[in-house]
């Protein structure tokens, strides 16, 4: 086991699977404390159970203000420290503009924007009176537009100006703020997109691929790694950046 974030304590949120669940998992490899933060506590504790010692999980509502909190400082009661914020958590409600529901663009709007405020302001007290912290938010390719996904694109792109505008505020503190926004990843959120336009899994992975420089998509120990590294002191003075890890797709 690696010893890159020995002593350092992580929230992961939507970390029951996908991109989350391979960034707990890569961040206790390297030696974390890792708090497995999902909706469902059931599978927030499957999680951490396959991780091991060192994990633990927790089920939050991040849309929720008070959960957000308490979620907070059970992990600090339990681990005495906060280091790492990755904000993970996401959902997709795609529609075209004219079929859209307001009850899903606002669903979209507080899972994925809202939910990293709420993180962030309620994790920033620990690590401003440490002195440290490395916070670290899932951004999109999408936040460049895409059709059918007017809540999700948006929230993607608010996603990168909070996250500019925290490494401002915070960075006098010590505290570095990036975001990383995946191209297609093989998850099981892009498998229910790609059942939403009447593909497979397989058959909307290989149309991804074709478009993509690689030839192939991601897969989500690959973004972990990513995270992995603005999560450590190798990423001492990166902050307030998005980086894109998409395969050279433009």
């Amino acid at each position: 086991m690696s010893e890159r974030f020995d002593g350092r304590v992580a929230v992961v949120t939507g970390a029951a699977q996908g991109i989350g669940a391979a960034t707990a998992r890569r961040l206790a490899a390297d030696g974390a404390k890792v708090a497995v933060v999902d909706l469902s506590g059931e599978k927030a504790e499957a999680t951490a159970a396959e991780i091991g010692a060192g994990a633990i999980g927790i089920a939050c509502d991040v849309t929720d203000e008070a959960a957000v909190r308490a979620m907070t400082e059970r992990v600090v009661e339990a681990f005495g420290r906060l280091d790492i914020l990755v904000n993970n958590a996401g959902i997709t409600r795609d529609d075209l503009l004219h079929k859209m529901s307001y009850a899903d663009w606002n669903a979209v709007l507080h899972t994925n924007l809202t939910s990293m405020f709420l993180c962030c302001q309620a994790a920033q007290q620990h690590m401003v009176a440490a002195r440290y912290g490395k916070i670290v938010n899932l951004s999109s390719r999408s936040a460049l537009g895409n059709r059918g996904q007017a809540n999700y694109a948006a929230a993607k792109a608010g996603v990168q100006g909070l996250t500019a505008t925290l490494a401002i505020e915070l960075g006098p503190f010590g505290i570095t703020v990036n975001a990383v926004a995946p191209g297609y990843v093989a998850t099981a959120m892009t498998a229910a997109t790609a059942q939403r336009v009447g593909s497979t899994p397989e058959a909307h992975q290989a149309w991804a691929a074709e478009h993509t420089p690689l030839r192939r998509v991601a897969q989500p120990e690959e973004i972990a790694s990513v995270v992995a590294f603005l999560s450590s002191d190798d990423s001492s003075f990166v902050t307030g950046q998005t980086l894109y890890v998409n395969g050279g797709a433009r």
